[in-house]
């Protein structure tokens, strides 16, 4: 057992007390949200938020429906004093692949009180970039700049270490794509960028010959 300690506001970074608590505390603003019975109709379930700590996903089928989902998360974060940060709250429309199926190209903006919600094109979701399109284009395209920029920081730092020690940098700093297991929809021209961008760090990071 540890020492007592005073929180004055939260629990400490790294706590292993930190996401059970956080767990309960918006369990309540979750199950409101889920038991709204609005949502995105999935395999005969309803589905309608994702929660990863504090970054939660709105999902919903419709404009009015999502502006229902946020009234209730507005209400709930309000009743335990807890904020939703406006600047970080995005809303992304997917267009139907169906032609028919599309009622609209542009829609009203979305509310958070009295805060409008900007709508984008791509959006950052941990880690991994989220697309309208629902293709992987752009995710791949970060990938591949993170590849070039980690085996430059690399071969400043340990281009005259053996090829073993080289090898064990290499898997560990600039191979950690654990998101590329979600790429399903793509270019075929972004692919092989991503295969040229590996082999070209390879040979400048081992110092292999570039013909």
């Amino acid at each position: 057992m540890s020492s007592g300690f005073h929180l004055g506001n939260g629990t400490r970074q790294g706590s292993l007390l930190s996401p059970y608590l956080f767990a309960r505390y918006i369990r309540d603003l979750i199950s409101n949200v889920v038991d709204s019975g609005v949502g995105c109709k999935i395999a005969d379930q309803i589905l309608n938020i994702l929660a990863y700590a504090d970054d939660l996903v709105l999902l919903a089928p419709s404009w009015n429906a999502i502006q229902s989902l946020l009234s209730i998360l507005h209400a709930q974060a309000t009743y335990i004093d807890m904020t939703i940060n406006i600047q970080k709250t995005v809303a992304m429309v997917f267009t139907p692949s169906r032609r028919s199926m599309i009622v609209s190209h542009t829609f009203p903006p979305l509310k958070n009180c009295d805060h409008c919600i900007r709508y984008v094109e791509q959006f950052n979701y941990l880690g991994h970039i989220v697309t309208d399109s629902l293709t992987d284009d752009e995710d791949t395209n970060r990938e591949i700049k993170n590849m070039f920029v980690r085996t430059n920081i690399l071969l400043r730092k340990y281009k005259f270490c053996s090829v073993e020690v080289k090898t064990i940098l290499f898997r560990s700093f600039c191979l950690c794509m654990y998101d590329a297991g979600l790429w399903k929809v793509y270019n075929k021209g972004t692919l092989n960028r991503f295969r040229s961008c590996y082999h070209k760090c390879l040979k400048i990071f081992f110092w292999l010959s570039t013909n």
